[in-house]
């Protein structure tokens, strides 16, 4: 099936012949489904905190930001294709406007977008006016190349919000987000974006462009690194008959992991709090306040559950963990993370309170698309809370399908973790 050339080509990926055929197999025997048990809602998996907690918890963030170190991870290589994919199908057909109602409201509303001014300056290169175009060369020129190339561009570099004269992309408003709730020790804002290699120079383009006026705005220092999602996590494309797919010069096709294979990326951030946001959940200035105050009560809350587990981590290895601690553990863990831990052995409790943790920021289920909260079984039996994706759901499974529509939350990528214990020695995400 592979030729000296594939095995070199799949070499250089650092991906090995046994896990490639792995893949291919998958292909073939079908991708195993997450078997859900029943939606999480609160009471039942969700914490839904009162007015006191949020107070508390903001306040418990304020005070443990200024002496540690936290970071922004932003997962920002996604193009924006599927943003434009209405605009696309209209472009590639013979059908009407008024047969795309998505792209007519575009055309209609078209003043409206961040990006108004800069298309128009686009159109007024080749000679034409933004206010009398025709609405299909009006939408080529925002998603092709010879125009704005919003079709092929990844979301970070999209005009998103327009502020008088100025527009910021989803990079920027990251930055000034990242400095209003974000800054560590030494008034330093730290983010991290991953990547695609193909535009790291756009992205740094646009950080060089507008760092010294956010910096000064803010009287915040930035520290900005980027990373790219290891092409050891690639998956080989196949086509109809689970084939190695390939590309006009005979060359197998990988197509990038999804955001499960930027752990490796995440597991490289040396960091005490780790924000994970996606790089098009923003919003504008006149929204932010709302943002800052659920960004600090979420990390205020992890604060309250890291500092605990700390102190159960100190006491296994100080031998100070006592029938009082077991004790308080088992209520802890109960309350906070819906797990019983009696009938688990002394080596078992200790491996899950050295174990990372993470808060996830939950939403009301209004049909936006995004993973759901979920108590689902594994193989084991063992039940476990869960952000499940509708790709990992059977469908044809009317229980499972049922289940899944009964979610009451989704999370919209709004994370906070830590990768270390309470000796500050990382944690190895990836085990």
């Amino acid at each position: 099936m592979f030729t000296k050339e594939d095995i070199q080509q799949i070499e250089n990926k650092g991906i090995s012949l046994s896990e490639l055929n792995y893949q291919i197999n998958q292909f073939k025997e079908g991708f195993p489904f997450i078997t859900l048990s029943k939606p999480a809602t609160i009471h039942d998996g969700i914490l839904k905190l009162g007015l006191d907690d949020e107070k508390k918890y903001i306040d418990l963030f304020d005070s443990y930001a200024k002496e540690r170190k936290l970071l922004k991870f932003v997962p920002a290589s996604g193009a924006a294709t599927r943003m434009f994919k209405d605009l696309f199908s209209f472009i590639e057909s013979d059908r009407t406007l008024e047969q795309f109602p998505t792209v007519k409201e575009v055309v209609e509303n078209i003043h409206q977008f961040a990006f108004y001014d800069y298309l128009a300056e686009k159109l007024k290169e080749q000679g034409f006016n933004i206010k009398s175009i025709d609405s299909k060369c009006l939408i080529e020129t925002i998603i092709n190349e010879k125009g704005l190339n919003y079709g092929s561009l990844p979301k970070a570099l999209l005009l998103f919000h327009k502020y008088g004269n100025k527009a910021r992309t989803s990079l920027e408003e990251h930055l000034v987000e990242g400095a209003l709730y974000c800054t560590s020790e030494n008034d330093t804002v730290y983010l991290h974006f991953t990547v695609s290699p193909e535009h790291r120079k756009a992205f740094e383009k646009v950080v060089s462009d507008n760092l010294n006026e956010y910096s000064s705005k803010y009287g915040i220092k930035y520290q900005i690194d980027y990373s790219v999602q290891l092409p050891s996590t690639d998956t080989i494309a196949v086509d109809l008959e689970n084939m190695p797919f390939r590309d006009k010069s005979g060359k197998l096709v990988f197509r990038p992991g999804g955001h499960g294979a930027l752990i490796h990326n995440l597991n490289a951030i040396d960091a005490d709090i780790i924000f994970i946001k996606n790089i098009d959940n923003i919003v504008p200035d006149r929204l932010k306040d709302e943002t800052i105050k659920y960004k600090k009560i979420i990390a205020g809350f992890f604060v309250f559950l890291e500092k605990n587990i700390f102190r159960f981590q100190e006491s296994f290895d100080k031998n100070e963990f006592n029938e009082k601690l077991y004790n308080e553990l088992i209520v802890f863990y109960k309350k906070y993370f819906h797990r019983d831990l009696e009938l688990l052995s002394f080596d078992e409790i200790r491996k899950i309170v050295f174990s990372p943790i993470r808060v996830c920021g939950m939403v009301k289920n209004e049909g936006e698309p995004g993973g759901g909260p979920f108590w689902t079984k594994g193989k084991n039996g063992n039940i476990s809370l869960q952000i499940v994706e509708s790709s990992q759901v059977d469908f044809k499974n009317e229980e499972q399908a049922h289940l899944f529509n009964q979610a009451t939350h989704f999370n919209p990528v709004d994370l906070v973790c830590s990768v270390k214990n309470y000796k500050k020695e990382k944690y190895d995400l990836t085990q």
